[in-house]
């Protein structure tokens, strides 16, 4: 049976294309290329944490006074 490589040793593959092990000038990916595309895919909202749009989060906030640390 074969054992496990030591963490020295392991190469972690790039979190986009999971294909190329990842680069240290664009960790955590393997290139410029796959960074890239995961920027778009956040900047076109291809990406999305889950929750209430933030117009209802706004609306559901207190309408108390502002935060009192801004008045020093």
């Amino acid at each position: 049976m074969s054992q496990p490589l030591p963490p020295e040793h392991r190469q972690p593959k790039c979190a986009k294309c999971r294909k190329k092990p990842v680069s240290a000038d664009y960790r955590p990916f393997c290139s410029k290329r796959c960074a890239d595309a995961d920027l778009g895919q956040w900047l076109t909202g291809s990406y999305a944490i889950p929750g209430a749009p933030a117009d209802e989060a706004e609306e559901a906030a207190p309408q108390g006074r502002p935060d009192a640390d801004e008045d020093r």
